[in-house]
């Protein structure tokens, strides 16, 4: 069953990142917006992540052909874009041109491809796939020890916080490593994870069921440096701050449990549009905006300019590489499974 309104919280983490580096690229409204605040955007996507695993996956049994479709259907979401960016920005500098980003040289190209580094955006995209096998250990344990999954993420998260975040990064024969990236992000995955855990079998009160939850986004904003109430190093620590991490949950626990599923301002098509085309918008948006800056005009043009090209490059490459791309990796799997499923069937038949 789709749940309609992610794709529009979706769309609402990666127009966070957006406004973000637009703001610190142009300085709009005295990078008002900007200040590293797009990471909000970013625990959104995190936590989203883990709790369609959890929601999709959790009700399948453990096996080897579930394993091979989960895994084909992640790297058919994820990987093709990224490789494509990757090795563009990496080709594109061998030839003198400004790369989409700065992957100049072979270290940085395998650094990329390992999921141990990531210049820019594309940092994002190693947590996700290092995550997508930790996922595989909760995944085994909910067919009979599932209570294993929330001792493990209670003892990563007090490891985490008595070890103070290890800062696991430096350089391997002049590849880059940075193994922080995925002890940081594991908190949202965590939270996503036992939100979809519970998402079936939680009874929301219907008294508690108000459209009025959705005022709860309005937190993110007060979170950003500029506008933030709070005293405390929390605003500025971010990713390291469980208060943070707190806020954060309690915006995603509100608006996916307690705004109900037909609220108008997320169930609706542009937030359907924009959810489809975040994975596209978030990894392409940063080049547009670079280039964009570069032309002389006011600044409100510029952000009129950049939305334009940023949202119609994410639906050209989610329309006809992203969702063809995807597709024709899911259905590998399906193929190559069809023999087996058969001679089972026939051996069945014979008992």
């Amino acid at each position: 069953m789709e749940i309609r309104k992610l794709n529009t919280l979706r769309g609402i983490a990666a127009l966070v990142v957006f406004i973000t580096h637009f703001s610190d690229a142009t300085n709009w409204l005295d990078g008002a917006l900007g200040g590293r605040a797009g990471q909000y955007g970013v625990m959104l996507f995190f936590m989203l992540s883990g709790f369609l695993m959890s929601y999709l996956y959790f009700d399948k049994a453990f096996t080897k052909v579930n394993l091979q479709t989960y895994f084909l259907a992640r790297v058919g979401r994820v990987l093709p874009l990224y490789l494509l960016i990757v090795f563009s920005s990496y080709f594109l500098s061998l030839t003198g041109m400004q790369g989409l980003y700065e992957i100049t040289d072979i270290h940085s190209l395998i650094a990329h491809l390992m999921f141990i580094y990531g210049e820019s955006v594309l940092w994002t995209i190693s947590p996700e796939m290092q995550f997508y096998f930790a996922f595989t250990l909760f995944w085994y344990f909910t067919a009979s020890r599932a209570g294993y999954i929330y001792v493990l993420v209670v003892a990563v998260l007090i490891l985490l916080f008595f070890t103070n975040f290890p800062r696991l990064y430096g350089d391997f024969s002049g590849i880059k490593y940075n193994f922080f990236l995925i002890l940081r992000s594991l908190p949202y995955f965590f939270v996503g994870v036992i939100f979809g855990m519970h998402y079936k079998s939680f009874k929301v009160p219907e008294y508690l069921k108000k459209n009025w939850f959705i005022l709860t986004l309005l937190l993110i904003p007060l979170m950003f440096p500029q506008f933030s109430p709070v005293t405390s190093d929390a605003k500025n620590k971010m990713w390291l701050s469980y208060e943070v991490l707190l806020v954060m949950s309690t915006v995603f626990f509100c608006i996916v449990f307690l705004v109900p599923n037909n609220n108008i301002l997320l169930a609706n098509k542009v937030g359907d549009f924009i959810g489809k085309i975040s994975y596209s918008l978030y990894l392409l948006h940063m080049p547009i905006i670079a280039k964009v800056n570069e032309l002389t005009l006011s600044i409100e043009l510029k952000l009129l300019v950049s939305i334009i090209l940023s949202v119609g490059a994410a639906y050209l490459s989610y329309r006809y590489f992203e969702k063809p791309s995807a597709k024709y990796i899911r259905n590998i799997a399906p193929n190559k499974l069809l023999p087996s499923v058969k001679q089972r069937w026939l051996l069945l038949r014979r008992r």
